[in-house]
C-alpha cells in the first residue's frame, strides 16, 4: 500500500474534443500518451488519485487542500458546459494529511478555499481517467510561491499519510510545461521557452528528482511555465526510492510545451532522499566560522527561543577557529538567508549597534530569522536547507555622484533626512548604478525628487 505511480501531465482543453472541435488533431501524440496514462491508472486501481494542480487555489506562502466531501466542474468556460465531473474528495486522507502538516508547523491545510468549482487543472486529467477508472475518490492540492524544496516536502508527507491509512494511491502532477515556444503561440517566444523543456524532459527521463530542485527560478520565470512545482511535489512522494520513469511524449505545436511522463517506485536507496542529500551538501559548505557562528546562532534561537551566547555556546573548535577581531572590533552587518534559491530573510545594521563582531552577528542572525516583516518566522524543519551569507560592512564614504559606484564592488546607502535606505553590492538581478540607487531609495521612502545625497561602502562576504 502507498504510491503507486505518479504521472506528469498537461491540461490543454483543447486535448478535450468538445473544447477543441477539431484542434485536438494538432496533439494527437499527446492524447495517445494520456490514453496510456489513464490505461495504467484503470489497471492499478486506486483507491486515492492525488491531482496536483497550478489552477486550483493557490498563495504565495501556503499550501491549499480542498476541503468538503467533494466537488463539481464542466467546462462551461471553454464552451463546452456538456462535459461535467461530480468528484467525491477522499475526506479521511485530506484530514490526515492536514493534521499530519499541523502537527509539523507545516504551511499547508483547507484554509481560504476562493472556488469550489474544481479547475481544468484537474479536469483534463480526469476526463481521461473517468474514461476507464471509475473508482478512486479523489484529493485536489493546489500550489504555492514557496520554494521547491517546499514542494518535495509536501509530497513527503502525502506519501507518509498514503502509507499510513494503507491506500493505492496514484499521483497526478497536472502542468503544462513552457507556455513561450513559439512566436506564433498565444504567450510569444522567449529563448528560455525550449531550454526549460529540455530540461524538464530530460530530468523527467532520469527521474532525476535532485536536477528537479535545482531548476533556476528566474528560468522557471521567463519559460512562463505551469507546472514545476507539480512535478516537485511528486517527486517528494518518491523520496527515499530508485526511480523507473518512461517519458511517453512531448510536444511544442502549439506554442506550449506539453510533456507526458510515467514514475513507478522500486526499491529504497538513501542515496535518493535528496533533501537530506541537499542538508549535507549546504552544511559541508559552511566554510567560514562568522557562518558557522550564524548558523549555530539561528539553530538554537529557532528550536529553543534562546539567544547564543558567546562564545560560551560555542563548540571549541569554532571558538578556535574565530578571528581575533570578532571579539575585538566593530562593524555594520548583514546575515542573509535563503532556501532552495529564494529569500527567507535578511536583516543588517548600517553601522555597529553590538560590542564586537561576534555579537553583531548573532543579533543580527536572529533578527534575520524572526524579525523581517516579509517572511514569516523560519521553522525548525526548514533549518538544515537554509544558505546563510555574512556581510561585514566597511565604513561608509560620502560620494558626489553615481559615476563613484560599481554594483559589484560597492553597496550604496541612500539618505534624506532621517530616511535611509540601503542595497549591498555584487546581487542577482541588480547589474546597474541605476538599478541600484533605485532599490535603495524605495527601501528607504525616499523620492526620485527628495534631495537625498550618496554613500557607498565595500563589504567583506562570507558564504
Amino acid at each position: 500500500m502507498g504510491i503507486k505511480a505518479a504521472y506528469m501531465v498537461p491540461h490543454p482543453p483543447l486535448i478535450v474534443p468538445a473544447v477543441g472541435r477539431g484542434g485536438e488533431s494538432e496533439i494527437v501524440p499527446t492524447t495517445e500518451a494520456y490514453e496510456r496514462v489513464a490505461s495504467e491508472i484503470s489497471r492499478i486501481a486506486p483507491d486515492t488519485i492525488v491531482i496536483l494542480s497550478p489552477h486550483s487555489v493557490m498563495y504565495a506562502d501556503y499550501f491549499h487542500i480542498s476541503p468538503g466531501k467533494g466537488a463539481s466542474g464542466d467546462f462551461g468556460r471553454f464552451g463546452a458546459p456538456q462535459v461535467k465531473f461530480d468528484e467525491k474528495y477522499d475526506e479521511e486522507f485530506a484530514g490526515r494529511l492536514v493534521d499530519m502538516l499541523w502537527d509539523a508547523g507545516f504551511p499547508g491545510g483547507f484554509q481560504g478555499e476562493k472556488d469550489k468549482a474544481l479547475d481544468h487543472g484537474t479536469m483534463v486529467p480526469l476526463y481521461f481517467i473517468r474514461k476507464c477508472y471509475q473508482g478512486g475518490k479523489i484529493i485536489r492540492i493546489g500550489l504555492s510561491g514557496l520554494p521547491l524544496t517546499d514542494h518535495y516536502k509536501l509530497g513527503i508527507y502525502i506519501r507518509k499519510v498514503a502509507e499510513e491509512l494503507g491506500r493505492n494511491t496514484v499521483i497526478v502532477a497536472s502542468g503544462d510545461l513552457s507556455h513561450k515556444l513559439k512566436d506564433y503561440g498565444p504567450y510569444g517566444f522567449d529563448p528560455k521557452g525550449p531550454v526549460y523543456d529540455e530540461k524538464i524532459m530530460e530530468a523527467a527521463s532520469k527521474a532525476d528528482f535532485y536536477g528537479m530542485l535545482h531548476f533556476d527560478e528566474d528560468l522557471l520565470d521567463k519559460a512562463a511555465e505551469c507546472g514545476h512545482r507539480s512535478f516537485c511535489i511528486m517527486a517528494g512522494t518518491f523520496d527515499g526510492y530508485n526511480v523507473r520513469s518512461e517519458v511517453l511524449s512531448h510536444q511544442d505545436v502549439t506554442g506550449v510545451g506539453y510533456g507526458i511522463g510515467i514514475f513507478e517506485p522500486l526499491e529504497k536507496n538513501e542515496d535518493r532522499c535528496i533533501l537530506k542529500v541537499m542538508a549535507d551538501e549546504i552544511k559541508s559548505s559552511d566554510s567560514t566560522p562568522y557562518v558557522k557562528l550564524a548558523r549555530a546562532t539561528i539553530d538554537k534561537y529557532v528550536r529553543t527561543r534562546k539567544w547564543l551566547k558567546y562564545p560560551n555556546d560555542l563548540p571549541s573548535e569554532l571558538v578556535s577557529e574565530m578571528p581575533p577581531e570578532a571579539s575585538k572590533d566593530r562593524a555594520g552587518c548583514f546575515v542573509s538567508v535563503h532556501k532552495g534559491g529564494m529569500l527567507r530573510g535578511c536583516i543588517g545594521t548600517i553601522a555597529p549597534v553590538q560590542k564586537f563582531i561576534a555579537e553583531e552577528i548573532i543579533c543580527n542572525a536572529v533578527s534575520a530569522v524572526s524579525r523581517d516583516p516579509r517572511f514569516d518566522m523560519v521553522r525548525e524543519d526548514e533549518l538544515e536547507l537554509l544558505e546563510i551569507n555574512v556581510d561585514i560592512l566597511g565604513k561608509p564614504e560620502d560620494i558626489s555622484g553615481p559615476d563613484e559606484l560599481d554594483v559589484k564592488r560597492y553597496g550604496v546607502i541612500v539618505s534624506c533626512g532621517a530616511k535611509k535606505g540601503l542595497l549591498l553590492p555584487d546581487l542577482e538581478g541588480v547589474d546597474t548604478v541605476a538599478d541600484q540607487i533605485s532599490i535603495a531609495m524605495r527601501k528607504g521612502g525616499i523620492k526620485p525628487t527628495d534631495n537625498y545625497h550618496l554613500q557607498r561602502f565595500e563589504v567583506v562576504r562570507y558564504k
